[in-house]
Order: C-alpha cells, then sequence, then structure tokens
C-alpha cells in the first residue's frame, strides 16, 4: 500500500513533500497539488472544505465537476498520477469505472470528482455547510 501523510504516521515516517514542513503543511501541499491537478485537466466549480473542527475521518474535502464520465476520469487519473510520483497513493478509491462520481481516499483529504447533474445532487457543499472554505 502506498504512503499518506497523517498526523499519526507523521512521526514514523519521512513526509511526502519536504522534510522542513509540518505534517499539516504536507497535508495542505497535497491538497494544494491535487487542485491543481484538476484544474489542469479543466475541472469546473473547485472547492476544498476543511472539515478539521467537524469531523475525525478527514481533514479536507475537494469538490470539482467535470462535463462528462471521460473528463472526471481523466481528472482522477490526473490527481492520482501526480501524487504518486511524490510517493502518496489513495487509500480507497470508488466510482471510476461510472465516472458520475469518483471518491479518491487519501486519509488526510478525499477528493469528490462529479459529472454535474451527480453534484446538483449530492449537494455535498449544503451538507458540510458548517465547513470553512478554503481559498487557495
Amino acid at each position: 500500500m502506498g504512503r499518506v501523510v497523517t498526523k499519526s504516521k507523521a512521526a514514523e515516517e519521512a513526509p511526502a513533500i519536504e522534510s522542513s514542513l509540518t505534517v499539516d503543511e504536507q497535508i495542505f501541499e497535497q491538497v494544494r497539488l491535487a487542485v491543481h491537478c484538476a484544474e489542469e485537466k479543466k475541472a469546473e466549480d473547485i472547492t476544498v472544505l476543511r472539515l478539521v473542527e467537524l469531523t475525525e475521518f478527514t481533514d479536507f474535502f475537494i469538490i470539482c465537476t467535470g462535463n462528462s464520465s471521460r473528463q472526471v476520469q481523466a481528472i482522477a487519473d490526473e490527481v492520482t498520477d501526480k501524487l504518486k510520483k511524490i510517493k502518496v497513493r489513495p487509500l480507497h478509491t470508488e466510482g471510476y469505472q461510472s465516472g458520475e462520481w469518483i471518491l479518491i481516499d487519501y486519509g488526510a483529504f478525499v477528493v469528490h470528482i462529479f459529472v454535474e447533474q451527480a453534484r446538483k445532487f449530492y449537494d455535498l457543499e449544503r451538507l458540510w455547510r458548517d465547513a470553512e472554505r478554503v481559498t487557495l
């Protein structure tokens, strides 16, 4: 299984991005990279929610939209490929085959890539409306 920088593993493992960064900074840099990858593949309406104060299962949600199943898959491929290059691998991925909603779980953050109709239906921003929106 690949490495994911989490707060609990930070003391045991070498950091994934740079040793001078704190664990929280490393996670934020990974989130930044995932957002950059989504932008590179023309994802729309990219939203980053900070969930640290609301839940213990993850620190951030990255939510974005693709115009088609193929684009959603291309966004997911770009995110996973670029993060693998810095030795960060997902714990779990769901929905890749259908391409309507792909969830990529990195532990400290989760990437949600939707087609527009699915994003409106599930409306994660409404469900997590108390989360802080992060501007990158």
